[in-house]
């Protein structure tokens, strides 16, 4: 996709989880596009880095956890009635451990469910009695929402609530001409893993062995392509996945 090809773009765009991964790929691709930006993350340095390399379509940066409800409630009241975004990006996300479901940590298992589900709702409902009449939200999921396996069962469940809430929402805020879509992306190559394997990097970099994974950018493109299409037209859900990769079990891996 060109930059070009999002020329119509334009508005106000916040984005959760913005630090890294599709986060930081959509915002820099948003700001090329013509969008202002809200980013929103835990991490002040790198929201302060990433603020700094795209100058002025930076309006604010919003250090909270979408975690602590308090906090979300907090930080989302900066954003004045002349700053509601257009398109809010729900991306704080993360899947850690890989433990069956009878060896699971439940650390673990709360920090998925407390980001990944309890996250989004705190941060759509802070903003959504604000948003106006042609706005767009975009759930970020994963095609693990969509496909269960061993290991994952609490990132899958987690996953597979915000395939339904996604389902859920676009029906609630269809009589206010909100659209709500989701973009579901398979393996791709960003801090995911590494997270994942809790900062083990060769285990991060094995899940990628063999195969041209996607990047966070390929999503982000994606992300500015739903975003970006007509007030008439409603992409509501798009996996995304890489050509290696035909299902959550499928991989082809070059062995060479």
């Amino acid at each position: 996709m060109k930059n070009n090809e999002l020329q119509n773009s334009g508005g106000i765009m916040l984005i959760t989880g913005a630090t890294s991964g599709f986060g930081e790929a959509i915002a820099q691709l948003a700001a090329a596009s013509g969008y202002d930006l809200i980013l929103c993350g835990r991490r002040k340095e790198r929201l302060q880095a990433l603020k700094k390399s795209l100058g002025t379509k930076v309006l604010k940066c919003l250090t909270f956890d979408v975690c602590d409800e308090e906090a979300t409630k907090k930080a989302l009241q900066e954003v004045s009635d002349d700053q509601v975004p257009q398109v809010l990006i729900n991306n704080a996300g993360l899947a850690v451990g890989t433990g069956a479901i009878d060896e699971g940590v439940y650390d673990d298992w709360n920090r998925m469910i407390n980001t990944n589900v309890k996250g989004l709702l705190h941060v759509t409902r802070e903003l959504t009695p604000r948003m106006q009449s042609g706005a767009r939200i975009i759930n970020i999921g994963s095609v693990a929402g969509k496909q269960a396996y061993p290991g994952g069962a609490v990132y899958n469940a987690t996953k597979f609530a915000v395939d339904g809430l996604t389902k859920a929402m676009r029906m609630d805020l269809l009589p206010r001409g909100i659209q709500v879509a989701q973009v579901a992306p398979g393996a791709a190559n960003t801090e995911f893993s590494l997270v994942r394997f809790k900062g083990d990097e060769h285990k991060a970099a094995a899940v990628y062995d063999g195969f041209e994974p996607l990047s966070a950018m390929d999503v982000a493109e994606a992300v500015l392509f739903v975003a970006s299409r007509p007030p008439h037209v409603s992409i509501q859900d798009l996996l995304i996945m890489p050509a290696a990769q035909a299902s959550v079990h499928h991989l082809f891996r070059n062995k060479s």
